[in-house]
Order: structure tokens, then sequence, then C-alpha cells
């Protein structure tokens, strides 16, 4: 059977044990804590390792990492009166555990405080806004507005705003098919404006083609006409030459080409078989020949 001393030392040695492991805590280098005596904070510890604390203090631990806020979406009317939808979120870390469990006590209750301002800040950035600007390279000054505005109120938690974006801009159904409805139609007409424009241009360039080949078929029929002229002028020249060397040659010549003229046209003549037209038909020489 043990003795007293025995056992009354286990017993110091179990209390001394439930002290000591109510005395320490241990703090992760991703984490911060806070110690509290009856639910009011004492100090905050930042360092990782192990800490002593008294038994009856308790310790909350707190996030050093980052972390996200992502607000419920919500629809916004823009400057040119068009309603989006506006999906935004927030970066954020605690940097004073003391004054962020003083005004924010948890962090559901502060991403539901902090989160409502953020809707707010972000109408009232985009109220000023059209359409147009959220979908050019302008957006990232509007983030950057919201940011420098909403980074002192978060100081007053205790906590750093690291970055604020909108991450998608919808526009609402009715909204988008009115926009599609618009741009369709602003389509279709300038469609109807190319087309007409082609068709002028069209009838244009036909038009002057039409001019430029009656000008060319022109010129070639009047230097055609001046070509043949001069022919015949320089043929009227040649026969009269010709004649003037043989007239007896010049009339067979001239016999022979009404002939073919006469028969070529598949006439019928009636003529007297000693007509002159056909004297050389009858004779060798014509009538009056030597």
């Amino acid at each position: 059977m043990a003795s007293p001393k025995l056992i009354a030392a286990a017993v110091v040695l179990v209390v001394a044990g439930i002290v000591a492991s109510m005395s320490v805590f241990t703090v992760r280098q991703d984490q911060q804590a806070l110690v509290l005596q009856f639910g009011n904070p004492v100090h905050a510890v930042s360092e990782p390792g192990l800490h002593f604390k008294l038994p009856i203090q308790n310790v909350e631990i707190y996030e050093k990492r980052v972390l996200a806020l992502d607000p419920p979406v919500q629809q916004v009317l823009l400057s040119d009166q068009k309603r989006v939808n506006v999906d935004s979120f927030a970066r954020w870390r605690i940097v004073d555990p003391l004054q962020f469990r003083q005004r924010a006590l948890t962090v559901p209750n502060f991403v539901q405080l902090f989160g409502q301002r953020l809707n707010s800040v972000i109408r009232g950035e985009l109220a000023q806004a059209p359409l147009t600007l959220l979908l050019s390279d302008s957006r990232a000054r509007v983030m950057e507005r919201i940011l420098a505005t909403l980074a002192e109120p978060a100081t007053e938690f205790g906590v750093e705003l690291i970055d604020v974006r909108i991450g998608r801009t919808d526009l609402p159904e009715e909204t988008s098919q009115a926009v599609y409805n618009r741009m369709r139609s602003a389509r279709i007409a300038e469609a109807s404006q190319l087309r007409a424009e082609g068709e002028e241009i069209k009838v244009k360039t036909q038009g002057e083609a039409d001019r430029e080949t009656i000008v060319i078929i022109s010129e070639a029929r009047r230097q055609s006409e001046i070509l043949r002229g001069e022919g015949d002028g320089e043929r009227n020249i040649i026969l009269g030459e010709a004649y003037g060397r043989d007239p007896e040659f010049f009339e067979f010549y001239r016999s022979m080409q009404a002939y073919r003229e006469a028969f070529a046209s598949g006439s019928t003549m009636v003529l007297s078989p000693d007509s002159e037209f056909f004297q050389y038909f009858n004779q060798p020489r014509p009538q009056g020949s030597r």
C-alpha cells in the first residue's frame, strides 16, 4: 500500500502538469494570438513558437495569411444609365489582433461588415463611370480609387487591405438582349450602307467604263475611216496611173470587177447577148479596140 506522501506527491505532479499545460500555448508561423483574461484582451503575440500565460487566461488564434472577402453580387447603375451585375472581391490581412477583436469581434462579422462597405464604395464609384470605361484599360484606375478609399477604414479594424478587384461585370439578361438587338440593328444598317455605297461605286465604274468604251470605239472608227479614205485615195491614184499607162487593161479590170459583183449577188439579169456588158465573153478584145 502506497504511503500518504507518495500519493500527495503524485497529486501535486498531476496538478502541476495540468497547470503547466494550461500555462503554455504554441503559435505557428502563419498564426498570431491574442491572450484574454475573463474575456478582456491582455496582449497580442505575433512571434511563432512556445509562449506562456496564466492558467486563468485563454488564447484566441488569428491568421497571418492573406484572407479573402467575397461579398454577394450586386446590381449597379452606371453613369450612362446601364445596369450591370458586379462581382467584386478583396484581399486582406489582420495586422493588429487586439484592434481587430475590439472592432470586428470575429472574422465572419468583419467579412459581413466590411463586405457591405466594399459594395457601397463600389456602387458610388461605378455610378460615375460609363460601361465603356469598365471595358477598357481605365478599369484599373477605378480599382485603384476604390482601394484608396477603403484602405484607411480598414486600418480602423486592425486590418491591412491588400487589393480590391472587380472579378466579373455582366449585363442583366434584359439589358444584354437590348444591347444585342441594338448591335444587330447597327450592323444591319452598316451592311445596308456598305451595299449602297458598293452599288453606287459599281454604277459609277460601269458608267465610266461604258463612256470609255464609246470613246475608244468612236476613235477607232474615226481612225478606220481616215485610213479607209487614205486607202481609197491611194487606190484611186494607183488606178488612175494604171489607166494612164494601159487604158485597155484598165477597162478589162473594171469589167472583171463588174462581173464578180453581178454574179456574186445571185441576181437574175435579162440582157441581150450582144450587150456591151458581155463584150469579153463574145470576143477576146472589147469593141473598138485594135
